[in-house]
């Protein structure tokens, strides 16, 4: 049986504990054999066997113990950077998702605010008086 998009997370769990378990009769193991081998209990890979879950790690000792770790380096295979993001990231990794912030065109602008002018030398920016700073007598009082 195939792994489908639309299939549940239940319906994937245990097709993947069928294979495991059809790996295992093949490698002519037991559960107890694999277990005490993969360093779990004999319990937990009949849960894992059943499709009932388990915890990664559960899986990766099995795996590794049914020579078949080559199966989860096609599951996430490395992803290879374009070339053009190669290039922005000058052979560093990048570590953080970006997602622009809310409020804010592509421009690089706020909205409806005035257009962003890079500051210059002999200019003052222009600043408010924070509303901390204020005299006693003009704050708002809340």
């Amino acid at each position: 049986m195939n792994i489908e998009p639309e299939a549940t997370d239940n319906a994937i769990l245990a097709i993947l504990g069928e294979r495991v378990g059809r790996y295992r009769i093949e490698a002519g193991l037991t559960q107890a054999e694999l277990a005490e081998r993969a360093g779990i209990g004999k319990r937990t890979l009949e849960r894992l066997e059943a499709g009932r879950g388990t915890e990664l790690v559960t899986l990766i000792r099995v795996l590794r113990i049914l020579n078949n770790l080559e199966g989860l380096e096609r599951l996430l295979p490395q992803r290879p950077a374009s070339p053009i993001e190669q290039l922005k990231l000058r052979g560093k990794q990048r570590q953080r998702a970006f997602r622009p912030r809310r409020g804010r065109e592509s421009s690089g602008r706020p909205q409806g605010g005035a257009p962003n002018r890079p500051w210059t030398w002999g200019t003052q920016p222009a600043t408010t008086t924070p509303v901390s700073k204020m005299p006693r007598s003009t704050k708002k009082k809340a």
